[in-house]
């Protein structure tokens, strides 16, 4: 265990594709999976207990030196449909939008559109567990992941972040990405990068394992999200990390 490296991901079902290779043995003499939240992730990779992590972009934006190594991470080219400010009423008459603990990064996207794009004021509050039942009204919510798609049919109102972003800014989103905590070796990276693809040869096994009923998972994998990492999603990191010192 000591001589392999440390790897940290997140089990959401947007990384599914992504870990799927090293859940199935991909590289078994030489990584170690470990699976936590997003803020533990980043915490860990930070104290060293880490070598490389699933991390999201606003964790990566107090790292001092994060090492973009793998052309894989968690994008979007246009709407995500699992991050979306939810609403009864238009988002001109919204004073109140409730804040989903699980991400900061999609809290900070939506600061960053709130102030530089839709030039609008509200009332931010720290949502708890139940938050979702009291979207009513002039109270909006930010719901991510999983949840963001059992209410894509409940709510008159629905803001995809990324596609607002698109709308801004003309580029694509970056909501994580892997991150080294130093230069590796060109050899690991290529079969790191191998290993990631693996997944996407066997999406239909994925998405049969999730047995989730909410929303069309092919269309999420192969339309919704965009794994690979180009020049433009690099653009986009760095006009993001440029908004959210801002804020």
């Amino acid at each position: 265990m000591l001589d392999k490296t440390w790897v940290g991901a997140v089990s959401y079902l947007n990384t599914k594709p992504l870990i799927y290779g090293f859940e199935q043995g991909a590289m078994a003499d030489d990584v170690h999976l470990i699976l936590d939240y997003p803020a533990k992730l980043a915490q860990r990779i930070k104290k060293g207990e880490l070598d490389v992590a699933l991390l999201p972009i606003a964790a990566i934006a107090d790292l001092e030196r994060p090492y973009y190594f793998s052309k894989y991470c968690i994008g979007a080219n246009g709407a995500v449909a699992s991050v979306c400010l939810f609403s009864e009423v238009p988002l001109e008459q919204l004073e109140t939008i409730y804040l989903d603990y699980q991400s900061r990064s999609s809290v900070a996207l939506l600061k960053v559109l709130l102030k530089n794009y839709w030039k609008k004021e509200v009332q931010f509050i720290q949502a708890d567990a139940d938050y979702i039942t009291k979207i009513n009204g002039t109270k909006a919510g930010l719901i991510i992941g999983d949840r963001a798609f059992e209410q894509l049919n409940r709510f008159e109102y629905i803001y995809d972040l990324a596609a607002e972003w698109k709308s801004f800014t003309g580029l694509p989103f970056v909501f994580a990405a892997w991150i080294a905590n130093r230069n590796l070796p060109e050899e690991f990276v290529h079969d790191f990068n191998k290993a990631c693809s693996i997944g996407f040869e066997h999406l239909d096994a994925i998405i049969k394992a999730q047995k989730y009923p909410h929303y069309d998972l092919k269309t999420y994998y192969t339309q919704n999200i965009s794994y690979q990492l180009n020049a433009e999603k690099h653009k986009a990191i760095e006009l993001f990390k440029e908004y959210i010192t801002k804020l």
